[in-house]
């Protein structure tokens, strides 16, 4: 470090120094619910076993944390969630896009008149209307636009513009990193504490009965009846009067607050339906049944008054003697159950419960839960909120009107749930149970988390409570129904005595009121009675003794009695339960007491030094019990002397079931046995020692303690959680505690070490234990983070006192203060010396090398060695779950540092050699053994993830403790190591990736990186680095120096490591191909767009200098940026309508020279005329595919790539451009051109349809990630706090994110949009206003860098288009005022600088500069509209300047003109006016140039636009008639026919239109035009043989075409200046107009006119060798082919309609008829109805009239203030002739200019009648031009009219049906149903008119007239083979029909052959003459022929004659 400048120094400290340690030791107190905490009773020396459990529950947490990690949370706002206020300090941009939205409507109110169109083909362009625009006032001008000033300082001027009022940071303006792609974080695991189910508070608010006459007692219980099982404890509480309560003063000694307590909170884990609160009651013990005592409750009512009042009074006089007497004894009087189903809301229960199974215990998140229970437990004191409970559930009532009596004989448990089942079923008892009428009212509700004045179970004040409070709330202990997976976080002693039945049945007959009396002994005197037993209601608070309620004449009573007694910590053989039975005699007899003896038992508490628990069946000792009694069990008492009566003859006669819930005793024989055997080796025992049932001696000692060990993980998983702190603890004790047993040295580390291995994994394998995200075991987790410290040194003897200053001198508990001290102080001690006696134990006089192994082994070399050495399962088991040993490793290590004060040390020696070997050994084994599970088949993926996010944590902590070089190389050995053994290029990646991300979220990854080393600070003084001490300051040394840094070096690497590392991967990721790779780009990505945004709003970091920095250390992302350039998605073409993906874009190889060539145009010119040239004009690369980045990755790598920009030194950045070549520089002008339209600003509408996806989809899926997100550790808990999407709690916007992935949005609801309310809309659109803007201006601030730089170079043509590029491409996107501003500044200072180079080289940015520039003139923003008329008149006047090339500034500003008014809907042509105005002002105030022509052509120039606008306004009228709009457009493209690129303009607009209209064809057709226009003037310029001979060629397409014939040569030479320039005006541009042309028409259906496009594209195709462009236009032919092939006759052309408009009201219009080509299947009220509607909106419905019929209009009848228009269908009309060439389908609906309609009459004027009246007109109308063309309506040109007469009506109506007929039989697969209706019309018998009718009018006779002899032979030939068909027909059908069809079949037969008949004289008649035979044939022989037909006709005609 000494090579630093004092500048990097400072920067290094203030960014966190080296030289500390980042890791921290800190006690935390625990935080304790109780005012005190739950501690044993004083003055008992303690088990060493009670000592450790209570120690492990009140000492402090020891965490290890990372010391920088809170610093930086406190000063910044983009931490957490304050990035909400951060949009207070935002300006708001202002874009046109959205000032317009607001004023829009008033517009369109406007009422709508049609003005007469006047026939425009006269007015040339320039009509002179100047006078228009000097009526309008100019806008403000742009002051000193005119002044000369040299380009050096304009461009100052700009910068420093440029440079005011931005942003600072840039990541605040950018979403957050989807959680996808967060790094991955540790949870801190929650810490431990006491587990509390769903708590409900219960409070009791009054018990009243009908008459009140005594004190009751009500107590409150859970049951679960499905379990079978009680599940709280009981809860006393006393609700009497104090008159009652005074009834019983005499029995009640004293009276202690916490017994007065009337609502409980009780705790449900397992929350179910079948939940019942039971309310038993009992009262004062009295003579008689329970039914005699209850019966004045039923029968009696107090508001009776009379009688009963007498009784009432009796009564209670009875009740107080019986008090008075009796006060202490109780009797079971009533109960009532309460369901608590609908509290735990069922429907939702029984979904969970399955769950919650698996839900305890899991103190975090767990993998198969659902949210709201993971929700629950997290919050722990869960409210039943989330339990379905639903929000409304507040507090309920509960009223209670009926009790049910106590049953004497059924008051066990097993009674109450056969009662409570019956209850559950039909909810009443009412048949067997009596019940007694009352009121019981409740109050249930969910428990809040804080309530004051509650007491604990042990009856310990919790906090808050207050002094003041009298009655508290009392907690209910739960007896959960399955296991609890909490650890024991709290001391908790408690015993809980059931007696159950006692069975006195053939006893004495005086047993008949049975009480016991219990109590808890000591030893064996009756003062030996402990006062541990809680008491009850309204009474003292402990109790020594207790007595059941009493069951009237009962020999054998069931009890439902609960003792609840405090264990005494310390437990011996004394202590026993001791039951004395007594009768009590309830009535009073002189002399006699209340008790008469009956016997005794007892119940030893400890068996074994075991606690006893469990069922017991004791007997019953009649007599006083002899001495030492208690020293057995009663069953199995010695014999005595005198022998002990027993009742029964020592059977057991009484039940009894004792349980403790105890946090002391293990009540698990493995456990037990461990810890006993551990506490034999800590404390002096004498041996032998029991355990259970067996002895064991010193020597067995070591063998036993292994057995335990190797047994202690088949404890009982429950038992095993429930103390498994103090077991791991002990376990680590055991690993380094060197033992002595019986004078051998015994080491238990390697047996200690596969327990815990084995521990840790039952753990992870239970179902029901809780893991994290990472797979983690939660219980674990949370003890390595808050519990385990390194073991404790062996103290001097179990009685050591503790240091000075602790709470209790019997816990060895650490203090905070002196803890560190102590135990680094014990620990010296214990290195310097291994014989010290203050360590002694046993081992002081051991020999030296007992001695040696004595001297205690550290902790962390320990774990490691033994995690090296291990094998088998156990290696496998260590490395599954290595993170456990990881975490321990790394706490063991802080500790060791903080207690040897090693800090002050160098970190290289800190740790010794064979620890620093070990740990390289555990790296490489879990490298190798990720790799080795990678290989495997898929499911072992997940297993590898986790160990490499381990081993990633793992190294992390290292790099806090261990000399950094050393973890270096573990990082680099691992990335070596894997990517040695993984071939899966993604998946190798994909986890190196994953690991780099978390070393790289370190706290001090900056200076990890020596970032302030670059040498190259300020490359003028070069201060040499470490690796390079040479600093030759030679000018070429230094350039290469520069470049270098923009690229990934050796040097770079070895200097900045985890950079390097991460730029390498995703380098890597970039270039790799293969499956999944994207997702693994994605993560590469996010990785260092996460890295670059912490430091960006990473409040260290605020100075420039400090960004500059650290700037400096991402260059080489620029160098691997702009390599990737190829895979970047393309923004540019997405946005354009069919953009071409830019992949295959770039056609040619190019030498990057010129900026413009033939494949750009090409790009262009395909990419649908959307001037937003496409992306595909990528000029710098060479073509290769490659994978494609998606939007959303390339806009991370695009963000950080202009942040580097934004911060990296300027000066060094103009040094690099300078020095690159131009093919590097096109490379970063193609990156800045996606730049721009990657962050295009995308509005309101479109942040609010893509943030709700984020937001949900972040709701849904990761909330339960967020307690342990939030709490994260240090700059990786920062990045996640920002990484969260704020839409969860904090503020929705921000999730501007704009993301497009499929997989998030196809299954969103449409509604999601409702989440957000417009506050948080218009944030959003703050937000990302701004972001557009800083990107648009960074991106403006490079190029101005890059313009700057290439000024001193030669290339700068190539550059200069590429500049343009860009600027332009930024002008077409929609931008705020404030870039605008500097956009418009930076062009004039290139018009300024470049002029000339402009005008000349590149003319087709030229053109499209104008274009935007124009565009901008018409904005409705003062601003921007000031800025871009300077910018235009400058344009102009440079131009002028530049050898004279105003001529084609002049056409393009036409072109752009025309163009702009076609396109833009919403152009506003009054600002364009202003704009003009101004620019004539300009050109009026402009000195320098008035002796020049410059102001005559600039208002000649001016004048014509005007006439332009014109033309728009007359648009403006027609924009609701498109047929009448595109007549104008027509007009107007019509009238630039000698002005090529104009009329080219306005074709492109007609087809921009049409495409809009969806006439796909129509706008095929313009574009055919224009390229034969294009092919046109080409053949003038150049003759080569493969282009199109002008428009001649393009016949086949559309006979049309030949309108774009050159008018004439004469009139222009496309030579003359600025005409012709444009860019389609190429073969380039050719082609991409007839592909363009190609793919309408393919769109439009019309795939045969694709082939001939094709024909013309293909030659010239050829000629350029373009084998790619080639490929796929065959591709397209081929499915063009396909598309005929397949659609066949579905296709739909269109439908056409004959319209004629009658009326002076329609000026021109009046009495002109057009064909209309309508979308095919439209029906003529359709049209009609459009018509009507849009003409009647012109002239006012009333005026409006649509002519019903197709007759002839005859003018004079019309109305003349009316508009008629007549409608009629028209069909293509073909002549016989036209229909050999026109076979397919296709032909007989393409290239169509005659159509026909038909009009019945009748001579009457009617328009039917009888058929041999009724006549028929055919009238053909021509068009001008034919279908289809540009246009869709053409006019009339002649009209031509056929009559056919009724018999040529009957023949045409003939041949029709026939022809259906033929149709309906040929149908291929045939159609039944067809077929039966043309059938059922041909052969029905009804038919009216049918075929019989015409046969009979027409034929029945021979004509008269000779004329009509054809058409009468005619006719019949048609009838023959109309029947003809028939038969067919009814034999085809015959075929189809199925059985239910027969009789249909047999009458269609039936008629057909009527029909056949009937016809059949008029089918053979012929007309003779007809059959004359021209010449006479002698022919004797054949009489034949004069026998038959002829004969007939001879007659017939002879007759006639």
């Amino acid at each position: 470090m000494t090579h630093l400048s004092s500048l990097d120094v400072q920067l290094a400290q203030e960014l966190g120094d080296f030289t500390e340690d980042d890791l921290d030791v800190v006690f935390t107190p625990k935080e304790c619910r109780t005012l005190q905490p739950s501690l044993p009773e004083e003055g008992v020396e303690l088990d060493p076993h009670v000592r450790d459990c209570v120690q492990t529950y009140v000492r402090e947490w020891l965490i290890v944390n990372q010391k920088h990690q809170g610093s930086s949370e406190i000063c910044s706002f983009k931490k957490t969630g304050s990035r909400k206020d951060f949009h207070k300090t935002l300006q708001k941009q202002t874009f046109e896009s959205e000032s317009l939205e607001s004023s829009e409507p008033s517009a369109q109110a406007r009422p709508r008149h049609l003005s007469v169109l006047c026939d425009v083909s006269g007015k040339g362009p320039a009509t002179a209307c100047g006078f228009d625009l000097r009526s309008l006032q100019p806008d403000q001008r742009l002051e000193n636009l005119l002044q000369q000033v040299s380009a050096e300082d304009f461009e100052k001027q700009n910068e420093e513009a440029r440079r005011t009022n931005r942003q600072a940071e840039l990541f605040a303006l950018y979403p957050p990193v989807d959680e996808e792609d967060a790094v991955e974080i540790r949870p801190v695991p929650e810490c431990p504490k006491e587990h509390l189910g769903n708590r409900i508070l219960v409070k009791v608010l009054n018990l009243k009965f009908e008459i009140e006459i005594e004190p009751l007692f009500a107590s409150i219980a859970l049951y679960d009846v499905k379990e079978r099982k009680k599940i709280s404890e009981n809860f006393h509480c006393d609700l009497n009067s104090d008159q009652f309560k005074g009834l019983l003063r005499a029995h009640t000694p004293s009276v202690a607050p916490s017994s007065q307590a009337r609502s409980a909170v009780f705790s449900v884990t397992y929350p179910s339906s079948d939940i019942y609160l039971v309310v038993k009651i009992e009262k004062v013990l009295q003579q008689g049944e329970i039914g005699d005592c209850a019966e004045p409750y039923m029968v009696i009512k107090e508001s009776d008054g009379g009688k009963s009042k007498d009784k009432i009074e009796k009564l209670k006089l009875q009740a107080e003697s019986f008090c008075q007497r009796l006060g202490k004894y109780r009797m079971p009087f009533a109960w009532a159950p309460i369901s608590l189903a609908s509290f735990f809301n069922v429907s939702t229960l029984d979904r969970e419960v399955t769950d919650a199974e698996s839900m305890v215990g899991r103190n975090s998140v767990g993998e198969r839960r659902t949210l709201s229970q993971s929700r629950r437990l997290s919050e722990r004191a869960l409210s039943l909120e989330e339990n379905g409970a639903g929000p409304n559930f507040k507090a309920t009532p509960v009223t209670i009107n009926s009790f049910f009596k106590q049953e004497g004989d059924r008051l066990s448990d097993e009674d109450l749930f056969k009662f409570l089942a019956d209850y559950k079923r039909s909810s009443s008892l009412q048949r067997r149970v009596k019940s007694i009428p009352g009121l019981l009212r409740l109050e249930i509700s969910p428990a809040p988390e804080i309530i004051n004045c509650c007491l604990t179970p042990e009856m310990l004040p919790v906090k808050p409570f207050p002094e003041n409070r009298t009655r508290p709330h009392k907690e209910i202990l739960e007896f959960p129904i399955r296991e609890v997976y909490v650890p024991h976080t709290v001391y908790r002693n408690l015993l809980y005595v059931y007696p159950q039945r006692l069975n006195f049945a053939n006893k004495l007959a005086s047993a008949r009121n049975i009480t016991i009396k219990i109590q808890f002994m000591c030893g064996e005197e009756a003062s030996n009675a402990l006062p541990v037993i809680f008491g009850k209601s309204n009474g003292p608070e402990f109790l020594q003794e207790v007595y059941t309620a009493v069951t009237y004449h009962n020999k054998s009573p069931d009890f439902y009695e609960e003792v609840k007694i405090k264990l005494p910590a310390k437990l011996t053989v004394h202590h026993h339960l001791l039951f004395t039975f007594y009768h009590i005699s309830c009535q009073q007899k002189q002399g006699a007491s209340v008790e008469g003896l009956l016997g005794y038992s007892w119940l030893p508490i400890l068996l074994n030094e075991r606690l006893q628990t469990g069922s017991y069946c004791l007997p019953v000792a009649l007599e006083k019990l002899p001495p030492n009694y208690s020293m057995h069990s009663a069953e199995k008492v010695p014999l005595q002397n005198p022998p002990i009566k027993w009742a029964e003859g020592h059977k057991g006669v009484f039940n009894i079931e004792v349980q403790a819930v105890s946090s002391v005793h293990a009540q698990d024989n493995h456990l037990e046995k461990f810890f006993t055997l551990c506490h034999s080796l800590e404390s002096q025992v004498t041996f032998p020692i029991r355990v259970l049932d067996q002895k064991i001696t010193e020597a067995s000692l070591e063998h036993e303690l292994k057995l335990s060990l190797i047994w202690l993980n088949s404890s009982r998983l429950e038992a095993l959680v429930l103390f498994l702190h103090l077991v791991l603890d002990k376990l680590f004790q055991l690993s380094v505690q060197p033992m002595v047993i019986a004078g051998q040295t015994a080491n238990f580390s390697q047996f200690a070490f596969e327990s815990v291995v084995a521990i840790a994994n039952s753990l992870h394998n239970s179902k029901d234990l809780a893991k994290d995200q990472h797979g983690r075991n939660c219980l674990l987790a949370s003890y390595v983070h808050y519990v385990f410290r390194l073991p404790e040194p062996p103290r001097d003897s179990p009685k050591s006192g503790a240091p000075a200053g602790l709470p209790d001198p019997r816990y060895h508990t650490y203090g905070r203060t002196s803890a560190a001290a102590v135990s680094s102080k014990l620990l010296q001690a214990r290195v310097m010396s291994s014989s010290n006696p203050d360590l002694a134990g046993p081992h002081c006089a051991a020999d030296e090398e007992v001695k040696n192994i004595m001297s205690s082994k550290h902790f962390h070399e320990e774990l490691a060695l033994q995690m090296v050495v291990s094998t088998g399962m156990v290696r496998e088991n260590v490395f599954k779950y290595a993170w456990f040993f990881f975490e321990l490793l790394v706490k063991s290590m802080a500790q060791y540092v903080h207690n040897m004060d090693k800090r002050d040390n160098f970190r290289r020696t800190r740790f010794s050699d064979r620890f620093k070997d070990d740990i390289t050994t555990i790296v490489n084994v879990v490298t190798s053994e990720t790799a080795a599970l990678l290989v495997k088949p898929q499911k072992e993926n997940e297993q590898a993830e986790k160990m490499n996010i381990s081993l990633a944590f793992f190294l992390y902590d290292l790099l806090s403790l261990m000399d950094r070089g050393f973890v270096f190389n573990l990082i680099k050995h691992y990335c070596n190591q894997l990517s040695a053994k993984l071939n899966n290029l993604p998946m190798l990646i994909s986890m190196r990736l994953e690991f780099l991300r978390i070393l790289c979220s370190h706290e001090h990854y900056l200076n990890l990186n020596l970032f302030f080393m670059n040498a190259e600070t300020a490359p003028t003084s070069p201060c040499p680095s470490i690796s390079s001490q040479n600093s030759s300051s030679c000018s070429s040394f230094q350039d290469q120096k520069i470049a270098s840094m923009f690229d990934l070096t050796p040097e770079y690497r070895q200097q900045h490591f985890l950079t390097g590392l991460l730029f390498t991967e995703l380098a890597a990721a970039l270039d790799a191909e293969g499956e999944g790779i994207s997702k693994v780009q994605r993560k590469a990505v996010s990785a260092i767009h996460s890295l670059l945004s912490s430091h960006d709003l990473d409040p260290h970091c605020v100075r420039p200098e400090v960004k500059v920095k650290i700037a400096a250390l991402y260059l080489p992302l620029v160098g691997i940026i702009l390599d990737a350039l190829p895979q970047l998605y393309d923004f540019t073409a997405a946005d354009a309508r069919n953009g071409k993906n830019r992949a295959n874009g770039s056609e040619e190889e190019q030498d990057g020279a010129s900026a413009m060539n033939q494949n750009v145009a090409l790009a262009i010119a395909g990419n649908n005329f959307n001037l937003k040239t496409s992306g595909a004009m990528l000029s710098s690369l060479p073509y290769k595919q490659y994978n494609m980045l998606n939007a959303d990755t390339t806009r991370n790598l695009m963000i950080c790539f202009l942040w580097i920009m934004k911060n990296a030194d300027q000066s060094l950045i103009q040094k690099w451009i300078a020095d690159l070549p131009s093919m590097q520089l096109n490379r970063i002008l193609d990156l800045l051109f996606i730049c721009v339209s990657c962050f295009e600003y995308k509005g309101k509408q479109s942040s609010d349809k893509v943030s709700t996806q984020v937001l949900q989809k972040s709701r849904d899926v990761k909330a339960k990630l967020e307690e342990a997100l939030l709490r994260g550790e240090g700059a990786r808990g920062e990045m996640m706090r920002r990484c969260r999407v704020p839409g969860n709690d904090r503020f929705p916007g921000l999730s501007e994110n704009l993301r497009w992935r499929k997989e998030q949005t196809e299954w969103r609801q449409a509604n999601e949009k409702q989440d957000k309310t417009k506050a948080e809309l218009d944030q959003e659109a703050l937000i990302s206003g701004n972001l557009a803007t800083e990107a648009n201006l960074i991106i403006l601030d490079m190029q101005e860098n890059i313009i700057q730089a290439s000024s001193a170079l030669d290339c700068k043509d190539s550059l200069l288009g590429g500049v343009l590029r860009v600027l332009v491409n930024s002008l077409s996107c929609d931008q705020s005022t404030t870039y605008l501003t500097h956009c418009f500044a930076t062009l004039r200072a290139l018009i300024a600088k470049f002029g000339d180079l402009l005008f000349e080289e590149e003319v087709e940015q030229c053109a499209d500069l104008c274009q935007r520039v124009l565009h901008h003139c018409s904005s409705s923003m003062d601003v921007t509209r000031s800025q871009a008329c300077a910018t235009l008149y400058l344009l102009m006047r440079f131009s002028f300047g530049a050898t004279s090339n105003f001529a084609r500034v002049k056409m393009q500003v036409t072109m752009s003109l025309a163009s702009l008014v076609g396109k833009a809907p919403d152009f506003n042509e009054e600002h364009l006016r202003r704009s003009l105005r101004t620019i004539l002002a300009y050109a009026e105030e402009d000195t320098a140039m008035q002796a020049t022509l410059f102001p005559a052509q600039v208002e000649e120039l001016l004048c014509n636009l005007n006439s332009i606008l014109y033309d728009t306004v007359k648009m403006r009228e027609f924009q609701e008639d498109p047929e009448m709009l595109m007549d104008l457009m027509y007009r107007i493209a019509k009238s630039y026919q000698t002005s090529p690129d104009l009329r080219l303009t306005w074709l492109q607009n007609m087809a921009e239109k049409h495409t809009k209209k969806k006439c796909y064809t129509e706008a095929a057709m313009c574009l055919v035009h224009a390229a034969a226009l294009v092919a046109e003037y080409l053949g003038m310029l150049e003759d080569h043989s493969y282009l199109p001979v002008g428009s001649v060629s393009f016949q086949n397409i559309s006979s049309n075409v030949l309108e774009e014939s050159a008018v004439s040569d004469d009139t222009l030479s496309p030579d003359e200046d600025g005409v012709c320039s444009g860019r389609y005006f190429t073969e380039s541009g050719l082609v991409g107009l007839l592909e363009h042309a190609a793919e309408l028409f393919s769109t439009g259906g019309l795939y045969e006119t694709v082939n001939e496009v094709y024909k013309l594209v293909i030659p010239i195709l050829e000629a350029h060798r373009d084998f790619r462009k080639l490929t796929s236009t065959h591709d397209k032919l081929q499915k063009a082919f396909d598309s005929i092939i397949s659609k066949g006759h579905k296709r739909m052309f269109g439908t056409y309609f004959r319209v004629g408009f009658y009326g002076s009201k329609f000026g021109d219009l009046d009495e002109q008829e057009f064909v209309y080509k309508e979308p095919a299947i439209t029906k003529l009220p359709e049209i009609s109805h459009r018509l009507e509607g849009f003409y009647g909106q012109c002239f006012g419905a009333e005026f409006v009239e649509v002519i019903k019929d197709s007759a002839p209009v005859d003018k004079t009848k019309l109305d003349p203030n009316k508009a008629y228009i007549q409608i009629t269908f028209v069909e293509p009309y073909f002549d016989e002739y036209e229909m050999k060439d026109r076979v397919t389908y296709f032909e007989k609906n393409f290239n169509l200019r005659r159509f026909m309609y038909t009009t019945p009459f009748t001579l009457e004027g009617r328009p039917r009648g009888e058929l041999h009246e009724q006549y028929r007109r055919n009238t053909v109308l021509t068009t001008m031009h034919a279908f289809p063309y540009i246009k869709t309506r053409i006019r009339v040109i002649q009209k031509e009219e056929f009559v056919l007469t009724p018999i040529e009506v009957a023949i045409e109506d003939m041949k029709k049906k026939t022809l259906q007929l033929a149709v309906a039989i040929n149908q291929e697969p045939p159609d039944a149903k067809m077929l039966q209706m043309v059938l059922q019309g041909s052969v029905g018998a009804t038919v009216n008119q049918g075929p019989l009718e015409v046969a009979q009018v027409f034929l029945a006779e021979i004509p008269a007239d000779p004329k009509l002899y054809r058409h009468h032979n005619k006719l019949r030939l048609c009838f023959k083979e109309f029947i003809m068909r028939c038969g067919e027909a009814v034999e085809k059908n015959k075929r189809l029909v199925t059985a239910d069809q027969r009789e249909y079949q047999q009458e269609l037969k039936k008629n057909y052959n009527k029909l056949k008949e009937n016809l059949r004289p008029m089918i053979e008649r012929k007309i003779p003459e007809l059959y004359k035979p021209i010449f006479r044939v002698e022919s004797q022989k054949r009489d034949s022929f004069h026998r038959s037909s002829f004969r007939k006709c001879e007659t017939q005609l002879s007759q006639g004659s």
